[in-house]
């Protein structure tokens, strides 16, 4: 069964959301619309709080998600959804709550296979030196994120 999809004209563009029966799949930014939209519940309601979020009323995420990774992926997506509202941790520091150290590239490998980016925050993990490190969809929008978040604590 093929996949739902709606977009969401976000500030910092646009953003295709995906899901398979009731759960989120992915969040990718798009350049123009590519698929017909069929909306579901759990689409609407990730559009709704998407919209929350970039008023800056939303904090938190209650979506119901679908991640699929190998093992250690996952452990790191599951850290980032630590991850509160306004803060960063360090590629290290995730790496260090999830009880493996040294795998701090690792960690940004899994943060750049993150299929669902803002809902799971990888755009809150920076480099130990303060630098913002990568980001799949762009650094500029991981800056815009970073800062939209700082500006509405």
């Amino acid at each position: 069964m093929k996949n739902k999809i709606v977009y969401y004209d976000s500030p910092v563009g646009l953003v295709e959301i995906q899901a398979d029966k009731d759960k989120i799949v992915s969040l990718d930014f798009k350049e123009e619309k590519c698929d017909q939209e069929a909306a579901n519940s759990v689409l609407l309601t990730a559009k709704k709080q998407l919209d929350q979020y970039f008023k800056g009323e939303r904090k938190v995420f209650e979506l119901p998600i679908k991640i699929e990774g190998t093992e250690f992926q996952e452990s790191v997506w599951q850290q980032l959804l630590k991850i509160s509202y306004g803060n960063t941790f360090a590629y290290k520091e995730v790496a260090e709550a999830i009880g493996n150290n040294k795998a701090y590239r690792a960690v940004g490998n899994a943060n750049n296979k993150n299929r669902i980016p803002i809902i799971i925050p990888c755009h809150r993990v920076t480099a130990s030196n303060g630098d913002l490190g990568g980001y799949g969809a762009g650094i500029w929008r991981k800056k815009w994120l970073l800062q939209h978040e700082k500006d509405n604590l």
